[in-house]
């Protein structure tokens, strides 16, 4: 490349290709070495984060999806889903609600045992019956039941029309396990995996964390993607400084999320050509949840004026710069049905609308309340971030604010089991569409694990958007979903972010390497010259 950083643009909301394909594997330099700051811990609230029965985040799907192979896969670049472990699929009614596969011909995991559509029915059905508490069985909840024809052909008879059933089918939880290593009716502990995947995992594992995944190619392996390396290891850091200084000494040859704003922006203007810089519009979003039963923010009025506060203009630039945007919805611009509902209906930042809305429902200030967040998930600059966020409540005079920041493994669980009563998370969507920025949040057994509920939304709007191929006749639903939160806040989106990558002189690929989701294709990684 000439540029130090390649843009890339979006394109009605997808990723536009505009580097060439590299093509066969790379058969020298050893294996690339790419560096995150996920961590990977096997803890007693989560002892299984790499089964597809459980693991729900963007670190262990990123694991999953060089390994385990799904039926369907999302292409390099964006659009629908393509066939992978399947030869083809689609719907067999004109109510979508019929989907049908057929596998490939001769698929085998990686230690040569046939995958079959019993294997196929079998990790689907595993997933809704353990249904771990992660929630990402969810993502299933409106398949019926799996039927299979012979030993290639699966059948997915649905509850409700779901248009959306190919992006899950692409999903880690829609994954094709080893019968014989995954249990029926329990998750299986530990980092091992076994798929029919494009890589096979070793893990480094010390004291319950894997701080080395190293993925060599699977010769057995067949399905959509074409691999340009023979190894690649993903090494977890501990912060984004300690990986962005094995990227400048060359201890790592790719540096993915998360980096903190300050190396986005000198990977951006070093002029050297040692180090290029990759950014993708992003997908990703950062919101705060509330638990609606705590007492202090059961009002609603308390939660809507703390949307009648926040300054997202000034959050963003003075944390993130142009590496974020202020985000007004639960569903991110570039995605078909998304609507400025917060703006609409808030507006900028007021402290005299704030005042009122509290006065007319006689809620007494200032309202006390903790804002809880994650010290090491989301990158170095969330600290940052909740410091002005408190400040900028606590400024009004009508909230009494402090913060507290917990590490990702204890932060998640507490979550889920409502420990927190307002709570900072980021989303990464589980494929491009305004249903995983929706369902994951309001549904019932959703992600979660929120009390809020809306009928309206849960019986007749998100069904109605489901019934719809073509997304842009979902938009109308999707429209009042979004009115509907912003009316009663039980999610306040803040931001919008972008997705880096960044590569020492002499790895190619990294245009593709990770797409506007954040995740990440390490198959197409590759030494060579940059043209």
């Amino acid at each position: 490349m000439n540029r130090k950083t390649l843009v890339l643009p979006a394109v009605a909301g997808l990723l536009a290709p505009v580097l060439a394909a590299c093509g066969g594997a790379d058969s020298g330099g050893g294996a690339i070495v790419v560096g995150t700051t996920d961590r990977f811990i096997a803890s007693k609230n989560a002892p299984a984060p790499l089964d597809p029965a459980y693991a729900y985040d963007v670190g262990t799907w990123n694991i999953l999806r060089q390994t385990v192979q799904s039926l369907m896969t999302q292409p390099k670049g964006g659009g629908n889903p393509v066939p992978d472990a399947a030869e083809e699929c689609g719907f067999t009614d004109t109510g979508n609600e019929r989907y049908a596969c057929t596998l490939r011909k001769g698929l085998e995991f990686a230690d040569g045992t046939p995958v079959t559509a019993a294997a196929v029915k079998y990790s689907i059905d595993r997933v809704r019956a353990i249904r771990a508490d992660s929630g990402v069985f969810g993502l299933l909840s409106t398949i019926d039941t799996v039927e299979t024809q012979g030993a290639s052909e699966v059948v997915f008879h649905l509850n409700t029309a779901d248009a959306t059933l190919p992006f899950k089918l692409s999903t880690p939880v829609a994954g094709i396990v080893h019968p014989r290593k995954y249990a029926k009716n329990r998750l299986r502990n530990g980092f091992s995996v076994d798929g029919s995947g494009p890589y096979v995992l070793d893990a480094d594992v010390s004291k319950g964390e894997m701080t080395d995944a190293v993925f060599t190619k699977n010769p057995r392996y067949k399905g959509a993607v074409t691999l340009n390396n023979d190894k690649v290891e993903l090494r977890s850091f501990a912060d984004s400084h300690a990986m962005g200084a094995a990227l400048a000494e060359g201890g790592i040859d790719v540096m993915s999320r998360t980096m903190s704003p300050e190396q986005i922006r000198k990977f951006s203007d070093t002029g050297d050509g040692s180090i290029d810089l990759v950014e993708t519009p992003g997908l990703d979003i950062q919101f705060l949840g509330f638990n609606t039963e705590a007492a202090t923010v059961r009002s609603r009025a308390v939660r809507r004026a703390m949307a009648q506060l926040v300054d997202r203009s000034e959050l963003v630039a003075k944390v993130y710069g142009t590496q974020a945007e202020p985000l007004y919805s639960i569903i991110p611009a570039t995605i078909t049905g998304h609507s400025n509902s917060f703006f609409n209906k808030y507006g900028e930042p007021s402290v005299a609308k704030a005042r009122a809305i509290l006065a007319k429902a006689a809620i007494t200030t200032p309202v006390k309340l903790t804002l809880h967040y994650t010290t090491d998930h989301y990158g170095p600059a969330t600290g940052k971030e909740f410091k002005i966020l408190q400040r900028q409540l606590n400024a009004s005079g009508l909230f009494n604010v402090s913060v507290q920041g917990t590490r990702w493994g204890g932060f998640r669980p507490a979550e889920s089991k409502g420990a927190y009563d307002v709570y900072g998370l980021g989303w990464f969507p589980d494929f491009p569409d305004a249903d995983t920025y929706v369902a994951p949040f309001l549904d019932k057994d959703n992600t979660l694990n929120s009390p809020y509920v809306n009928s309206e939304i849960r019986h007749v709007l998100l069904p109605r958007t489901r019934r719809e191929t073509n997304r842009l006749d979902a938009v109308g639903s999707l429209t009042r979903i979004q009115d509907i939160v912003a009316d009663d806040v039980p999610i306040l989106p803040l931001w919008q972010g972008k997705q880096y990558i960044a590569a020492r002189d002499g790895i190619t690929g990294t245009a593709y390497a990770i797409n506007s989701s954040a995740a990440l294709s390490l198959w197409e990684l590759k030494r060579g010259r940059k043209s």
